[in-house]
């Protein structure tokens, strides 16, 4: 769940992902046995030409990516839907189990064994992700994924601007360029929203009654904004003490989130049979089911994927597809959800893919630049991988 997997945030430069950390999926050799010629099977060549090509890798994380956000917005979108924590219990209670198996399985060399006293220092930032994954579900309920996708880019500019109040960081031009053009997409989104709502129904009660959830969702869009950015840098604060490797932080994020969000469910949620029965109707039980399911798996689904990307392109490479991958994500919305079609709705998902690709651009210029006058110490594996801590 710490890699949530519909939320694209470009943080910084994830150099060295491939280069300090060996991949967590890979095993490892032991030193003490004797090296063997290779046996390769039948589809042994044909594996391995798909494991080191870049476009199976770049095709596998915006599969990844645009499924699992297609997963959260069906499983939320029921007309009776209000068991968010629940649903993010779920996904949290899934994710670690795949995670413990995967590290006895030896898939997950490098997890390392759970530490009291690190999951003390972690819980704070926990319960910021229990409040950035929350509002994001809430969000992506009353807005369409187009929508959704596009007002995500806003978090970019705040986390630019913390990182500029809190880590000294700074913003090009090319930057500010690419948040005036965020900005100028999520208000064209806002305007075409309204429009399709109002000309849908006319101007009656559903007119209103459609504008006020609209309202509702951008309400928890602005807090899912804030949340967010308050996540990803107080992680970013926190993580240099912890030194994290790749799968720790998500392996905490999930462990500890557990309990709080089956305390949230009990306590704010309605679990009479009712509700239940509203909540997960007969006709569609069991792929509402499977969704929540597989929702916590996608989780490392899409890390697994970013590092394979990462492992057999670059990461200027990897961040321009994460910038690319807005499209199709927003796309994915008018195919699978019926959102509405307009000239509106277009131009604002193409000006939100341009500034998208305007700020991907300025982040590899800046990290160019830094690098071309000294030798720059490579970022860990660990701290890349945390890039989709948002994502989802």
């Amino acid at each position: 769940m710490a890699n949530k997997r519909n939320e694209d945030i470009e943080l910084g430069p994830v150099e060295g992902r491939g280069s300090t950390d060996k991949d967590p999926f890979l095993a490892r050799r032991s030193s003490s046995q004797p090296t063997r010629p290779q046996q390769v099977g039948p589809f042994g060549g044909y594996f391995d030409k798909i494991d080191h090509s870049p476009g199976a890798s770049i095709l596998a994380y915006c599969l990844s990516s645009i499924s699992m956000t297609v997963v959260n917005k069906y499983v939320v979108s029921g007309s009776e839907w209000n068991l968010n924590f629940f649903y993010l219990a779920v996904q949290s209670l899934v994710c670690t189990a795949a995670i413990l198996i995967c590290k006895q399985l030896g898939m997950f060399q490098n997890l390392a064994p759970f530490d009291s006293t690190k999951a003390k220092k972690w819980f704070p930032i926990s319960l910021l992700l229990v409040g950035m994954i929350y509002t994001s579900t809430k969000a992506l309920q009353f807005l369409s994924v187009p929508v959704y996708t596009i007002f995500k880019n806003l978090t970019i500019i705040v986390i630019a601007y913390g990182e500029v109040l809190w880590f000294g960081g700074s913003v090009t031009p090319m930057a500010l360029l690419s948040f005036g053009l965020m900005v100028f997409s999520s208000v064209i989104a806002a305007w075409a929203d309204i429009q399709a709502a109002v000309e849908g129904v006319g101007h009656t009660a559903e007119a209103t009654e459609a504008i006020s959830t609209l309202n509702a969702g951008y309400a928890w869009m602005g807090m899912n904004v804030f949340c967010t950015a308050a996540y990803v840098l107080g992680m970013r604060k926190v993580i240099k003490k912890m030194n994290f490797k790749d799968y720790d932080t998500m392996f905490y994020n999930n462990l500890l989130t557990i309990p709080v969000l089956i305390v949230f469910s009990l306590l704010f949620e309605d679990w009479s049979n009712d509700n239940l029965i509203k909540n997960f109707p007969v006709e569609t039980r069991n792929s509402l089911f499977i969704g929540m399911i597989y929702s916590g798996l996608a989780a490392i689904f899409i890390s697994y994927c970013s590092a394979w990307c990462i492992r057999v392109t670059s990461s200027t490479t990897y961040s321009m597809v994460g910038a690319l991958n807005k499209l199709p994500i927003a796309v994915s919305g008018l195919i699978f959800f019926d959102a509405p079609v307009t000239f509106g709705s277009v131009t604002a998902i193409f000006v939100g893919f341009v500034s998208g690709l305007v700020f991907a651009w300025s982040k590899t210029r800046q990290k160019v630049s830094q690098i071309l006058p000294t030798a720059q110490p490579t970022m860990s594996a660990s701290a890349a991988s945390n890039r989709d801590a948002a994502n989802a």
